[in-house]
């Protein structure tokens, strides 16, 4: 009996896991616009700013340089941070990938 419990046991665990596989990232999200300085704000996070849509985001990068892109016109790719926006800010997106338009 308790071999059979320990059976069921395990094929409960084993079909309750399962691995789901995404076709395309679907998190991306591609802006174009115009980098800017944070500046001062009203909420706490990110280093840089986009306006793209008719709405700002909140940037940040942990392998890009948004420094060297103030300024100018990119089109960047991305994923916004689960959590945000906070404090009546706007969303905030982890840069992946920028270029120069």
């Amino acid at each position: 009996m308790k071999k059979l419990l320990v059976l069921f046991s395990i094929v409960a665990i084993i079909s309750s896991c399962k691995t789901v596989k995404t076709g395309a990232n679907t998190d991306t999200i591609t802006l174009n616009g115009k980098v800017t300085e944070l500046g001062m704000s009203t909420f706490q996070y990110g280093t840089h700013l986009i306006s793209a849509d008719d709405k700002t985001y909140a940037l940040k990068s942990s392998t890009i340089k948004l420094a060297d892109f103030v300024d100018k016109s990119v089109t960047l790719k991305g994923k916004k941070v689960a959590g945000y926006p906070v404090d009546g800010g706007p969303d905030l997106i982890e840069v992946s990938d920028i270029s120069i338009q």
